[in-house]
């Protein structure tokens, strides 16, 4: 009997192996799922591939490095295509780095000194822009026109003067300014003041004001209206330019028109367009501050202005051959 029972058991265990692999095929949810037809019998083998690595910036271990520009924005927009930002430009710094070692108190001067040196300076200067023999409708005269002023870039006195005279008949028309002029603009000078006349008819006193500078393409402008005493207005514009044909050898040009509001008889001045003058000049920079010149001028008075000199016996109309000096100092 017990020989039998140890058969019996020995018989179940070698039969174990077999069922038990044929139970782990059919237990639920233990199924092995078929492989497919095209599988590569290699893939568990392959490692999968590794990320790219990021750039790297080589400078950005270093202190103080830029930092990294932002990406643009999706749109693409770069540069000054990026709205405006808002954000607070950077604080001024008003002192100066020998205020740390000499200090403020002791650099003072030298600091006032400085802007003297560059623009505070109080300067002068005389310039005659015509000084000329004139031979015109078989007359001989003389004309200038000039300036002197005083002062610094901002702030400044001026004395003008222009006029003519005939040979042998004294002046016909002169006249003196002293001028208010304030810089503006770095081109453009805002000028008051007074204008006396001194010529052959009656002497006038008026209040002027203007302005004066230099225009794109470096053509030089005043525009000035006057007011007399006696209640008449004038306004003159004027311009000339500087053609450099060699760095000696300069062309220019001159224009000047007289406008009046009203007939002032004692003057012989028409209402509306009184005279136009254009001339043009060449001269020779000897230096800088010295310079002979020839040119032509012609001058046309127009509407009462031109009746008043046809009863004086005056030409409307004059034209001549001009020489002269320009000089400054």
């Amino acid at each position: 009997m017990k020989t039998l029972f140890l058969t019996a058991l020995l018989g179940l265990g070698l039969a174990t192996p077999g069922l038990a692999q044929h139970d782990h095929h059919h237990m639920p949810g233990m199924e092995m799922p078929a492989p497919a037809e095209d599988a590569d019998p290699h893939a568990q083998h392959r490692a999968a591939p590794a990320p790219e690595p990021a750039a790297i910036d080589p400078h950005a271990h270093h202190p103080g490095a830029p930092a990294a520009p932002a990406p643009a924005p999706a749109s693409g927009a770069i540069g000054t295509d990026l709205p405006a930002g808002t954000a607070p430009a950077p604080a001024v710094q008003p002192d100066r780095l020998a205020d740390r070692f000499y200090g403020a108190a002791a650099m003072a001067p030298a600091q006032a000194h400085m802007l003297h040196e560059h623009g505070s300076m109080v300067q002068n200067q005389v310039i005659l822009n015509l000084f000329e023999r004139q031979f015109r409708n078989g007359r001989d005269g003389y004309r200038w026109d000039g300036q002197a002023w005083f002062g610094g870039d901002i702030h400044r006195l001026m004395l003008m003067s222009e006029g003519e005279a005939t040979r042998g008949e004294g002046v016909e028309a002169g006249e003196v300014q002293a001028l208010y002029s304030r810089a503006i603009d770095p081109y453009w000078n805002l000028q008051a003041g007074i204008r006396q006349d001194a010529q052959r008819g009656p002497d006038r006193t008026y209040a002027t004001v203007g302005v004066e500078g230099l225009a794109p393409y470096w053509f030089d402008l005043e525009a000035r209206l006057f007011l007399s005493t006696k209640g008449d207005v004038l306004a003159r514009f004027e311009g000339h330019y500087d053609q450099r044909i060699t760095q000696r050898l300069v062309l220019q040009p001159r224009v000047e028109v007289n406008v009046a509001a009203q007939d002032v008889a004692e003057s012989r001045i028409g209402s509306g367009l009184s005279t136009i003058e254009a001339g043009v000049r060449l001269r020779y920079e000897i230096a800088r501050e010295f310079a002979p010149y020839v040119g032509f001028n012609w001058e046309r008075r127009f509407g009462d202005t031109a009746r008043y000199a046809r009863l004086a016996g005056e030409d409307v109309t004059s034209k001549g051959i001009v020489a002269g000096i320009r000089f400054w100092f």
